[in-house]
């Protein structure tokens, strides 16, 4: 597994925000018992940065926490039995996707959910993992489906709200 991880502002967590964000990402793959090695972009910006990408791909016109920018489609969130193996990298990795993080979201909402920074940081991770492995939440069942998912993938690493 590869992540890419590119700092577009200062970094003020305490904590090791790169070992977490790869702890997250192996466990998510893990978790989901995804079968291929993979590549991850993640990108760790401001709100101005994030709003800009907001509107310009969703056409929403705010900040926001996160964004995924998931590489493949899939008939089914969590069935990889159709993805091409011929789709990856020179590394021999399969592009899975971008994940972008508004730092400011992340402090903001640690304060705001009264829990850990890295709580925060780690749950969005593990969200937008589940967005590029083909979940969404769009409605209660697929919603209930990914809370479940990140709370799992987060107990399974023992970060937890009281963190």
């Amino acid at each position: 597994m590869t992540l890419l991880l590119e700092e577009e502002v200062e970094i003020p967590f305490s904590f090791d925000y790169k070992q977490v964000a790869e702890d997250v990402v192996k466990q998510t793959l893990a978790f989901e018992e995804f079968p291929y090695e993979v590549e991850v972009s993640m990108v760790l910006t401001d709100d101005a940065s994030i709003h800009q990408l907001n509107q310009e791909f969703r056409h929403m016109d705010r900040a926001t926490d996160v964004l995924s920018f998931p590489m493949l489609s899939y008939a089914t969130a969590g069935d990889y039995s159709e993805i091409d193996e011929n789709i990856c990298s020179d590394s021999g990795e399969i592009l899975l996707g971008d994940i972008v993080i508004s730092v400011e979201h992340v402090l903001a909402q640690a304060e705001e959910f009264g829990h850990s920074q890295k709580r925060e940081f780690a749950f969005l991770i593990a969200h937008s993992m589940l967005h590029l492995l083909g979940y969404d939440h769009m409605s209660p069942e697929e919603a209930s489906i990914m809370e479940k998912k990140q709370t799992k993938i987060l107990e399974l690493l023992h970060i937890t709200r009281e963190e």
